[in-house]
């Protein structure tokens, strides 16, 4: 009997000892995931792109005029969302844009600001395809109430 439960202890500590290295082994395969990085060749110079992201130009459209810019460019690329996410969330700062929010919903959008600008980034996966739409615009200009809107 006291063999019995013995060998049961033995075998319960073997399979919970198991199971927690293969969480483990998971945990470290997310983390060597290596990092994404900037591509060199960008639309425009202070709006970063993942590396193997390719530009979809035929869905795209850009505008620029002086000191205002528009512009809608798609790209399609494999990667993590989460990668994506974080991607942004490191590289924007370092162009001076101030990260907003972040709504994940199945779908990310991260907003971005900076003085004279909004820049809207989102991402949507389809198994481990991503198509990636960065949305550039002027900021819209508010009014005082001493100030009359132009007609």
């Amino acid at each position: 009997m006291r063999r019995g439960i013995i060998v049961m202890a033995l075998l319960g500590y073997s399979v919970i000892a198991l199971w927690g290295c293969a969480a483990l082994k998971k945990e470290k395969e997310l983390s060597s995931t290596p990092l994404l990085e900037p591509q060199t060749m960008l639309k425009f110079s202070d709006i970063p792109v993942p590396v193997g992201f390719k530009s979809l130009p035929k869905d795209s459209y850009s505008f620029e005029s002086g000191n205002v810019r528009t512009a809608v460019l798609k790209y399609q690329g494999k990667a993590n969302p989460d990668q994506v996410v974080v991607f942004y969330k490191e590289q924007m700062p370092m162009y001076n844009w101030n990260l907003l929010n972040v709504i994940e919903y199945g779908e990310r959008i991260l907003n971005f600001e900076r003085e004279n600008e909004t820049c809207i980034i989102s991402l949507s996966a389809k198994g481990n395809s991503i198509s990636l739409t960065i949305s550039l615009g002027p900021k819209p200009r508010i009014f005082k109430k001493s100030e009359k809107p132009l007609k």
